[in-house]
């Protein structure tokens, strides 16, 4: 039986924003397929990090005019189940 809930294993560490974003794998699971997309009128190269490792850290660098408004980044990986998530990181 599956659990009803999954803590995000990601955390988001924001202490060179503007210009670079760090997220880091907390969890003790390695993370497959892990990719990153900004939507919204900001700009960012699309991130292809893979396979993240627990502890494991994936650097992001979105550039726009008021982020925190007009974008978010999305994250969508695997765990080692096979199951894909999603998440919303907002600036």
């Amino acid at each position: 039986m599956q659990p009803l809930a999954y803590r995000v294993p990601f955390v988001v560490d924001r202490s060179r924003a503007p210009f670079r974003y760090y997220l880091h794998n907390r969890s003790p699971e390695t993370l497959e397929g892990v990719r990153l997309i900004l939507l919204g009128s900001g700009r960012m190269l699309p991130v292809n990090a893979g396979r993240v490792l627990p502890g494991g850290i994936t650097v992001f660098s979105p550039e726009g005019h008021d982020l925190s408004r007009n974008s978010v980044v999305i994250v969508r990986w695997f765990r080692e189940t096979g199951e894909e998530y999603l998440w919303r990181v907002s600036f």
